[in-house]
């Protein structure tokens, strides 16, 4: 036992009175509780209890001392309390990193409306394209693109993110519209540089057949909005997520391509630091958004009512 749970066997002894009534309250036998305020009273240089066959009671110093001990193990009990209901609870400070257009387009509605169900968190929303140290730049939680490599941090799947091959009606008009993946080779590509093999389109057909493009064109860029912009400017043909194109797909500025043919989706992620003792806040915000992304979430998500002036926390 170590030197606080000494001072707090002490207490005890000077509540009850006894040394056998302490050590049972404590879950000790009477033997160990004697030695335990021994050893205190050695460590400390003074005799703090008097012993009698009537009982224990506390020396002058003892008195002080016991004054002093209960006002720690107060200010103690006070803190485990306080940190219980901090981890039990949805409050605090929420750090949580994410990709730039999909924390953009994405994400940031998401938290505003988890931040109005939740009036007493605080949510720093980080955007950064490149894979950040969660450890050491103290992330809550980040929302991670594709196939998650072994790691000692703890993961939700939270659904899939889907791809739409896309392009604009006057690209289209000038350029005629491809009626097989092979005659993309012979188009204007807009080459998504931030993902693997980016100049090589990967689609799968309605019966699990694989076929592999290469594809080439004016505009390269990590930056999915402006292929985007790039495309609906009838740049050229682009692969990019759905939830980049949603919109501009609806008010009939891209138009999608050879659906019979789908490209791979990217399995979306919620990874926080340590797979043990997740505090509330971060299991209850994975947990919503788990609640958010159904089959079709990429649409839902545009649907959604709108937010509701916050009401400030009294």
């Amino acid at each position: 036992m170590d030197r606080f749970q000494a001072a707090k066997l002490f207490v005890r002894v000077v509540d009850l009175g006894s040394f056998s009534k302490a050590a049972a309250d404590i879950g000790i036998g009477q033997p160990a509780a004697t030695k335990l305020v021994a050893q205190l009273e050695k460590q400390l240089g003074s005799r703090l209890l008097h012993r009698s066959t009537h009982g224990v009671s506390p020396t002058e110093i003892g008195s002080l001392y016991y004054e002093k001990c209960k006002l720690i193990a107060h200010h103690v009990e006070e803190a485990q309390t306080v940190a219980a209901l901090m981890q039990s609870q949805v409050q605090g400070g929420l750090r949580i990193s994410t990709t730039m257009d999909f924390g953009r387009r994405v994400l940031a509605p998401l938290v505003l409306r988890f931040l109005q169900a939740n009036p007493r968190l605080r949510v720093e929303l980080l955007f950064d394209d490149h894979l950040v140290n969660m450890v050491e730049q103290g992330i809550d939680v980040a929302i991670r693109m594709g196939r998650l490599a072994d790691s000692t941090l703890g993961a939700r799947y939270l659904g899939l993110n889907p791809w739409s091959l896309v392009a604009a009606p006057d690209y289209l008009t000038r350029r005629g519209e491809p009626m097989t993946l092979r005659e993309l080779a012979s188009h204007e590509a807009l080459i998504c540089s931030s993902v693997q093999s980016d100049s090589r389109w990967h689609f799968m057909g309605a019966k699990g057949e694989a076929l592999t493009v290469q594809v080439n064109g004016p505009l390269r860029s990590n930056n999915k909005s402006a292929l985007m912009e790039a495309a609906c400017a009838g740049f050229g043909i682009a692969a990019l997520p759905t939830y980049v194109v949603h919109e501009s797909i609806q008010r009939g500025a891209l138009v999608t391509l050879l659906n019979a043919w789908t490209l791979p989706p990217q399995e979306i992620h919620a990874v926080y630091p340590s797979p043990r003792m997740v505090p509330a806040k971060v299991t209850g915000f994975i947990e919503w958004l788990q609640g958010q992304m159904g089959e079709t979430w990429w649409t839902t998500h545009y649907e959604a009512a709108p937010l509701q002036p916050r009401v400030p926390t009294p």
